[in-house]
């Protein structure tokens, strides 16, 4: 009895464990999908925006641009159709598509206008471009929240076991707001210092000219000279030359070679070794010995 009664109680904690694993499930999903309505009111509230910037964007460049018809046309239609779109409750798909087609049509528009410089400089022009922008980062950023919560409640369903509770309560999956466009999705470019900067790099990567290949210097030795640096000084020695010494070098080893034999001789026979050799030459001690007179290695002094 006490076995059948502890067997009835285990089934009844188990029971009640998956009951509320199931609920704790349930309010997932349900949390989840509010998440998702709610960041796509946001991105819906930013579209909006756009839809009424984009009009007066267009009389303001129509006032300075009326030949660019055609761009302003494109931009007008491509707004109404996504304006029309949203009021209809289209799906996120059918909604992406036209926003990535007015995105387009709104570049070409920005890209059209700088041809005019007066129009770049109108005040009302910068001030609508300027908030126009400003809107397009608040979308992508409330694309990249819709995506990261679509994600997280696609994974859920996809999930065991929370795909069987899924499939019981009809949870389906949600769609992204993707935006195919490369143009939209790469980075922008900077435009000051832009031709600049990819001039320098067609230029280091284009081949040299004739007129630069004669230029050329002829030898790996022959640097370029810094600014301020005249290389007029300094000459190549011609053929024939490399083993000769400059005159700054020869003078000393002549100089040194020609004046010790001048100033030195060997002692005469009989004369101390280290004596100078002016006081036997000038004193008659020397002249005596040399004719013949002993002399016994004493030192004459000169005779006055």
């Amino acid at each position: 009895m006490s076995g059948i009664l502890w067997f009835l109680v285990i089934l009844v904690v188990l029971a009640v464990g998956i009951g509320l694993y199931a609920v704790s499930l349930y309010n997932g999903f349900a949390r989840d999908r509010n998440m998702i309505q709610e960041s796509w009111r946001q991105i819906d509230v930013e579209l909006n925006r756009r839809y009424d910037l984009i009009p007066r964007l267009v009389e303001t460049v129509r006032a300075y641009a009326a030949h660019e018809r055609n761009t302003l046309e494109g931009v007008t239609r491509m707004r109404n159709q996504a304006a029309a779109l949203a009021q209809q409750g289209g799906t996120a798909a059918q909604r992406a598509q036209a926003e990535e087609q007015l995105s387009a049509a709104v570049r070409n528009l920005i890209v059209s206008v700088e041809a005019y410089p007066q129009l770049q400089s109108n005040q009302n022009f910068l001030e609508l471009q300027r908030e126009l922008t400003d809107t397009e980062d608040r979308i992508a950023a409330g694309r990249r929240f819709y995506n990261a919560n679509v994600r997280n409640y696609n994974t859920k369903i996809d999930s065991f076991p929370s795909n069987i509770l899924a499939g019981m309560y009809h949870f389906e999956k949600a769609t992204y707001f993707e935006v195919n466009d490369a143009e939209v999705r790469r980075a922008p470019d900077v435009n000051f210092g832009e031709i600049s900067y990819r001039g320098d790099e067609q230029q280091g990567n284009a081949e040299p000219t004739n007129a630069q290949l004669n230029a050329a210097p002829q030898s790996s030795n022959d640097l370029p000279n810094p600014q301020g640096y005249q290389g007029q000084s300094y000459q190549a020695p011609a053929p024939g030359e490399l083993n000769e010494q400059p005159q700054y070098q020869q003078q000393p080893p002549q100089q040194y070679q020609q004046q010790p034999p001048q100033q030195y001789q060997a002692p005469q026979p009989g004369q101390q070794y280290g004596q100078p050799q002016q006081y036997p030459q000038q004193g008659q001690g020397g002249q005596s010995s040399q004719g013949g007179q002993s002399n016994q290695g004493g030192y004459n002094p000169p005779q006055t």
